[in-house]
């Protein structure tokens, strides 16, 4: 059947499903409807854009007669629809599941390898596939040949012959023997392109023992007079994630205390923690611990976790982090950027929302293992304080919010790549401080995997490149350059030195020295008159004393003046009254309009009160057997009521 597509007005032709807000994949059309896969909007945080979670996704069906969805299963990665739109088959992990009729909601919640007439679960034991790996592998060879000449970011390839690459490697198959041999092969193939992340991983790997090894999260030391592992260090983590099993409740374990034995093996000189936390991992293991201060033995039940990698990358941050705010005397803030991905975004906004309120700032991407957000935080970092949010009591606040106030120094290394060599280049083409550390990785060109070969291996094609408007495409296969390069020794390593850090504090401090960082005067506030006399001092007091005077020795009489900063509007009939007590008076003019006074004290007046400065009032009031009017500075007086 013949389809016809009339593009003509096609944007005006565009309906919304009524579906909830889901993250959706797959979608197949079906008898009276639709059949999609979705899973909830979660947030990215340890997850890479390539990676599938099969326990969040769900399999839906769309009906457009009733307008309402149907749940069919769950824990789906992948389906296809039978020709008929009647069936489907979808697969969960490694397992099949056949759903003959399409409008019944899935029973899958049985086990997948219980296998019967009654289930609907394929039982793939059955199926019986002859596989020849050296066939198998040169189908693969020509796959990830053709994957790149296809997709590589440029049709001739940088000028490299891949016909002849083909050929160069090709006859090697027949001598490899290992599926590793295989994905080493596939490397050099793909090496020769001389770009960056071209890569290859997984397959059909056979799987090998995976005795992962439990942490307790400390430093030992064997201390031979003991004949037990002294505790020298406890590293501490996020309390609220996997912190170290030696500070959980109950557990009193202090450094210093020593560790003697590990569910009831001794240690010893031969014999580390480490040797028996093999296959240890998120598991309780007895600990029996002597403690230093009391010199009594206990034992202790704790839970390893598998990796002490998080706990250890805290610490680290939280070291640089303090010794930058000691050796600055608390004006530079520190933050580290581990990646460009989503745990490297979650870094730079939980520290850069307090670390930015200080003067300056330090960003440290050494390591940092590229992604895809520079951009996003080169915005942030890009922002230049143009003025301040006050409340009245509450903190004085940066427009924009979080901008830097002073300098911005980055450090950067040979380990910081891919989008880390982006942000290096784009923080100095931004010009946005200085960059200080070692020449960076030199891989700038994107990758997006998503087709795999037979045995499930992945490889990925350069598509892509970056230019930049200084450089070109010279980034790639070189890095960017710091404008400050200071190396880091091995000696640096072991001494706990970081001369890359010590030197961007240094240029940070010199640069608010020469242009210090300050806050404008926020005492002198608005003031928003009405049609009246607007009483203010407007911090010029001396100035308003020394006009005043003249008035005072024309008058013969010396009122006492009151400074404040508060703007306060006084007319004609207001009641008012003196800040230091007294009967009530009304407001009967301004000096200036009086008859009772020369036209040399009304000139004077007047002048004072153009000027914005305060002046004089004519006020009547009763003593009790007359009205009297006298004359009194503006700022003497607080209105009562109009």
């Amino acid at each position: 059947m013949a389809v016809e597509v009339d593009f003509d007005g096609i944007q005006d032709r565009i309906f919304s499903f009524p579906l909830p807000e889901k993250n959706y994949f797959q979608i197949a059309a079906v008898k009276d409807g639709l059949v999609c896969s979705r899973e909830p909007i979660n947030g990215s945080l340890h997850h890479w854009f390539w990676e599938k979670h099969p326990s969040d996704e769900a399999l839906d069906r769309f009906d457009f007669n009733t307008q309402k969805v149907q749940h069919i299963a769950k824990k789906v990665m992948s389906f296809r629809v039978s020709m008929n739109g009647k069936s489907l088959v979808y697969r969960h992990l490694n397992s099949l599941y056949l759903k003959a009729d399409i409008f019944e909601e899935a029973d899958d919640s049985g086990n997948s390898s219980n296998y019967s007439g009654k289930s609907d679960w394929l039982d793939l034991t059955r199926l019986k596939v002859n596989i020849d790996p050296m066939s198998e592998w040169k189908q693969m060879y020509n796959e990830a040949w053709r994957l790149q000449k296809e997709h590589f970011w440029t049709p001739d390839m940088s000028g490299v012959d891949w016909k002849a690459v083909y050929e160069r490697y090709y006859p090697l198959l027949d001598k490899i023997a290992t599926r590793s041999e295989f994905s080493d092969l596939i490397w050099e193939m793909q090496g020769e392109l001389g770009t960056s992340h071209a890569y290859e991983w997984g397959g059909d790997y056979k799987p090998s023992p995976n005795y992962k090894l439990g942490s307790l999260c400390a430093n030992f030391e064997y201390d031979q007079k003991e004949k037990a592992y002294r505790i020298i260090h406890i590293i501490k983590g996020d309390s609220w994630k996997s912190n170290s099993p030696l500070m959980s409740p109950g557990a009193e374990i202090e450094v210093g205390d020593y560790l003697i034995e590990i569910n009831g093996q001794r240690l010893n000189a031969q014999t580390s923690p480490a040797a028996l936390l093999v296959n240890q991992a998120n598991s309780v293991v007895s600990l029996t611990v002597k403690s230093k201060k009391s010199g009594k033995v206990k034992s202790v039940d704790v839970k390893t976790v598998a990796s002490d990698y998080e706990s250890r990358y805290r610490e680290w941050v939280e070291t640089k982090r303090k010794y930058v705010h000691d050796k600055s005397k608390g004006k530079l803030g520190y933050l580290h950027i581990p990646d460009m991905g989503p745990d490297g975004y979650s870094e730079f906004h939980r520290y850069y929302i307090y670390e930015s309120a200080r003067e300056g700032l330090i960003v440290d991407i050494r390591d940092n293992g590229g992604g895809h957000v520079s951009q996003l935080i080169l915005e942030k970092l890009s922002r230049k304080q143009l003025g301040y949010d006050i409340a009245r009591g509450g903190n004085i606040s940066p427009y924009p919010s979080h901008s830097v106030a002073g300098p911005i120094v980055a450090v950067t290394d040979e380990y910081a790549g891919s989008d880390g060599d982006i942000f290096s280049h784009n923080f100095k083409q931004m010009k946005l401080g200085t960059l200080v550390g070692k020449r960076t990785w030199g891989g700038v060109i994107g990758i997006n995997p998503k087709l795999a070969l037979a045995d499930g291996t992945l490889t990925s094609q350069p598509e892509f490149a970056f230019y930049m408007k200084d450089v070109g495409w010279g980034v790639e296969n070189y890095g960017t350059d710091p404008d400050i390069e200071i190396d880091m020794t091995p000696q640096d390593y072991a001494d706990g030195k970081d001369p890359q850090l010590d030197k961007a504090i240094e240029i940070a401090m010199n640069q608010m020295k020469n242009n210090p960082v300050s806050l404008p005067d926020f005492s002198i506030r608005p003031h928003l008159p009405v049609p009246g006399l607007s009483v203010t001092t407007n911090g010029n007091g001396a100035a308003y004393k020394k006009k005043l005077k003249k008035v005072e020795n024309e008058l013969g009489q010396k009122p006492n003046l009151y400074m404040n900063t508060e703007t306060i509007t006084i007319k004609v009939g207001d009641v008012v009254t003196l800040k230091s007590g007294g009967p009530k008076m009304t407001v009967q003019r301004f000096l200036g309009d009086s008859p009772d006074v020369s036209t040399k004290v009304q000139d004077e007046a007047l002048k004072i009160m153009k000027g914005n400065k305060s002046g004089d009032i004519v006020c009547q009031w009763f003593d009790g057997n007359d009205s009297k009017n006298d004359i009194f500075p503006a700022e003497s007086l607080i209105k009562v009521e109009s």
